[in-house]
């Protein structure tokens, strides 16, 4: 391989096919261009070593390939994501429960379930319902309780037994052990999906009760909306 880069004689076409012809991962034409500009820009009283010049030459082809690797695997990240997207729509009208403080009332008289989750056990913990304007309407007090999911139902009045607007809530959720110290709390909320945006780079979720949540904040879903 290295008598042939040396030899006066050698063809472009020999050189070719002594680094793969065709085959190449560089392409038979770019292979040749850069053969071409090397031997015309190197000076001819102190040409390049063969070792040097074929070790270059190994270099370039072995970029070209990474980067063909790098658009394959471009692809088929989006061919997965594309996958992943179809599955998310699929979503469309079915009840979640991600995520979340927000609640939706439909002013019917129907309970509303509030759900939370506590990383240890509770002596006591409390569910404070505002409306929109941030005005605290129910206050909901929950006894001791083990470590993991609480549910509570509220009935849609406020403390003083008057029935609330339909509309959505924000739900606030705080507990304490048996030290009075406060419990980690995370909070659910439960919506159907209206509607899926993809306008951030990744799938948010529009749920019925005004809630905008990311997909990756998916707790549960139900295989149908249901009347709780």
């Amino acid at each position: 391989m290295v008598d042939a880069i040396n030899g006066s004689n050698a063809s472009p076409d020999s050189l070719s096919q002594a680094f793969g012809g065709g085959n190449n991962a560089m392409g038979q034409d770019a292979f040749l261009k850069l053969l071409v500009a090397q031997l015309k820009n190197q000076d001819p009283l102190n040409p390049q070593d063969n070792y040097e010049f074929v070790a270059q030459l190994a270099q370039f082809s072995s970029l070209e390939q990474t980067i063909g690797i790098n658009d394959r695997l471009d692809q088929l990240g989006l061919q997965s994501q594309g996958l992943q997207n179809t599955q998310v729509i699929a979503l469309v009208g079915k009840e979640v429960t991600v995520k979340g403080n927000i609640v939706t009332l439909d002013g019917q008289g129907s309970k509303v379930p509030i759900s939370f989750t506590t990383e240890k056990a509770s002596a006591s913990s409390e569910v404070v319902i505002r409306d929109q304007n941030g005005r605290a309407v129910k206050t909901l007090t929950v006894g001791p309780k083990a470590a993991g999911k609480i549910t509570v139902q509220w009935d849609g009045r406020n403390d003083d037994g008057l029935a609330q607007p339909a509309g959505a809530y924000q739900v606030t959720a705080s507990a304490k052990d048996s030290a009075d110290a406060p419990v980690v709390v995370s909070q659910q909320s439960t919506g159907s999906v209206e509607a899926v945006s993809f306008e951030k780079g990744f799938p948010v979720l529009q749920l019925s009760n005004g809630m905008a949540v990311p997909v990756a904040d998916l707790v549960r879903v139900a295989t149908s909306p249901t009347n709780p």
